[in-house]
């Protein structure tokens, strides 16, 4: 049986990791490397890079803080932000990255995923998804795709996104819940269980852990592969050891 990986995640501005509640990205977390170095001691699974300011900005990736962040690491590294073009995949890959995280820019140019998992391979390719409910006046709710950093509304549907991504040759997918974002009132359940019951690739659950039960929830329930939270590990309130202990009293397997 694989085990189930739990992944911090590092959301970078101006190169300080921030976070905030739903999207808001707000708060100072703290520095990008001293947390990176924290989490490969930890015996975090994988660490997650993003410079979440990088497409609303319309520019690329800050290179050298990734670099700096990369060589801190034995663990595998995810890189998104701002990955527009192929060769842009080609350069956080180099830079140090395991795997290129694509999201606005996918939307934008499907075949950018195409294109990335023909040349790196579908294993380098993770299509992470930003959604959100909405409510229509006859009651239909459905989870809608936002692009740049959550900002902007899409009209896709993240359910036939996630599918149509892993047709295209995404070889993982991120649900990023912007409703549950740093709230710590738990995954969104419902979403997950919906996207890992349509797709055959790893889904990684993103958004909303604020208690131990909540990891154990999106694998028991949600059916997620993997974990990933941001705030409840950088202000300490749970190490990644404490979740993984908890997630194997509960019978699941872990790298301890």
């Amino acid at each position: 049986m694989l085990t189930k990986r739990v992944i911090p995640c590092l959301d970078v501005a101006a190169g300080r990791v921030v976070r905030g509640v739903k999207f808001s990205a707000d708060k100072d977390a703290g520095d990008p490397i001293e947390l990176a170095r924290r989490y490969n001691t930890d015996g975090a699974d994988e660490l997650v890079f993003y410079d979440i300011t990088a497409s609303h900005e319309g520019r690329g990736l800050f290179m050298d803080l990734l670099e700096d962040c990369a060589r801190e690491l034995f663990i595998p590294l995810c890189v998104g932000g701002g990955l527009a073009t192929v060769d842009d995949l080609y350069g956080v890959l180099r830079a140090g990255a395991d795997k290129t995280s694509i999201n606005s820019a996918a939307v934008r140019t499907p075949d950018l995923i195409d294109q990335g998992a023909r040349r790196f391979g579908s294993q380098c390719i993770v299509l992470s998804i930003d959604a959100k409910k909405t409510v229509e006046d006859d009651g239909r709710n459905w989870w809608q795709v936002y692009v740049n950093g959550g900002r902007k509304a899409t009209g896709i549907d993240a359910v036939a996104w996630a599918r149509e991504g892993v047709d295209r040759g995404a070889g993982e997918l991120v649900l990023n819940s912007i409703d549950a974002d740093g709230t710590r009132e738990g995954y969104d359940l419902d979403l997950l269980s919906t996207v890992t019951g349509l797709v055959e690739v790893p889904v990684v659950a993103s958004g909303g852990a604020g208690t131990l039960d909540h990891f154990t929830d999106a694998f028991s329930i949600g059916h997620a592969h993997a974990v990933l939270a941001a705030s409840v590990f950088h202000y300490g309130v749970f190490s990644v050891p404490e979740v993984k202990r908890h997630l194997a009293t509960h019978g699941l397997p872990v790298r301890l």
